[in-house]
C-alpha cells in the first residue's frame, strides 16, 4: 500500500470511527486529521466536496465493516437461530467490554442525518437493506421461503439495529438480550416457511 492510500485509508478509518461515536455534527474535520495523523492537505485532496463525501467513505467502510461481521457470525452454524445468536451474542460481548458497538451499526448517523442529507440518508439505507438482505439469504438457505426469508430478514435487522439503540441509550445490554431469546420463536419452521 502506498502513503497516499494509507492516508486515505486512515482519514475514513477515523472519520468513521468519531462518527459512530460523537456524531456526525459534534465531529470537526480537524478532529478526524488529529486522530488520523493524515496531513491537513490530504483531507481536501480525497475529499474536495467536504463533510458529506468524507462521511460517505465513512458510511461505505463501516457497512463493509459490519457486513463482513455478520457474516462472519452466521457462518458459524448452519442453524439460523444458532447463526443469528451468535451475531447479537458477539454484540453483546462487545458493549459488556467496550461500552459501545463500533462498526456494528450505523443507527447514529442515520437518525442525525436523515433529515439534513438525502446523500447520507440514502447510503445508510443502502446499508440496511443490505444488512436485511444477508439475513434474508441466510433463512433462504436454511429453507425458509425466498418471501418468508425477506420478510424475517427485515424483522431481524430492525429489531438488532433497534435493541442496539436501546441498549446504548440504557447502557445495559438488556434489549439485546431480549432479542437474543425471542430468536427461537420467531424463526420457527412450524409455520410460514
Amino acid at each position: 500500500m502506498n502513503s497516499k492510500t494509507d492516508s486515505r485509508e486512515k482519514i475514513v478509518a477515523a472519520a468513521s470511527k468519531l462518527f459512530q461515536l460523537k456524531g456526525y455534527t459534534a465531529t470537526g474535520l480537524n478532529e478526524i486529521l488529529r486522530e488520523s495523523g493524515a496531513p491537513k492537505g490530504s483531507l481536501y485532496y480525497y475529499f474536495p466536496n467536504g463533510k458529506e463525501e468524507l462521511a460517505l467513505a465513512a458510511v461505505d467502510l463501516t457497512s463493509k465493516t459490519m457486513q463482513a461481521n455478520v457474516l462472519a457470525g452466521l457462518n458459524s452454524d448452519s442453524d439460523p437461530v444458532c447463526a443469528v445468536s451468535k451475531v447479537i451474542s458477539d454484540m453483546i460481548t462487545a458493549l459488556k467490554d467496550d461500552g459501545r458497538l463500533q462498526t456494528m451499526s450505523l443507527s447514529m448517523l442515520a437518525l442525525e442525518t436523515c433529515q439534513t442529507s438525502d446523500t447520507l440518508r440514502e447510503a445508510c439505507a443502502r446499508s440496511f437493506e443490505k444488512m436485511s438482505s444477508i439475513y434474508a439469504q441466510k433463512l433462504l438457505d436454511s429453507g425458509f421461503s425466498c418471501e418468508r426469508s425477506a420478510e424475517l430478514g427485515t424483522v431481524l435487522q430492525s429489531m438488532i439495529e433497534g435493541a442496539i439503540t436501546l441498549s446504548l441509550t440504557a447502557r445495559d445490554v438488556k434489549p439485546l438480550e431480549t432479542v437474543l431469546h425471542q430468536l427461537p420463536l420467531l424463526l420457527r419452521r412450524d409455520s410460514g416457511v
